[in-house]
């Protein structure tokens, strides 16, 4: 008898549903978030609909960690339903910036 917890796992021959190369790693994901900072500023909501970052703030510690000036400002941002919620707008330090 298998005692082995596979849940979870893809069985053979299933494919995966994240495409290779659209890894949602955290290292994919500080890469992507690391990018569109470089481009502007991008705001809690954001980074959870357009790069798929379910949890930004980890993302951006993480980034801190690795040497990178990233500032929080704190701002109103309406979601889709509509409800105004106080979210963090994070800001690159462009003197600061240290790829992984």
């Amino acid at each position: 008898m298998d005692t082995t917890n596979n849940k979870g796992a893809p069985r053979n021959g299933t494919p995966s549903k994240t495409p290779r190369g659209d890894s949602n790693s955290a290292h994919a994901q500080r890469q992507r978030l690391l990018e569109r900072l470089k481009q502007s500023p991008i705001d809690t909501v954001t980074a959870r609909h357009e790069l798929d970052i379910l949890c930004p703030a980890a993302r951006v510690l993480e980034l801190r960690r690795r040497g990178n000036g990233i500032e929080t400002v704190w701002i109103g941002r309406q979601t889709d339903c509509g409800k105004v919620h106080r979210v963090a707008l994070y800001v690159l330090q462009p003197s600061e910036v240290s790829d992984e």
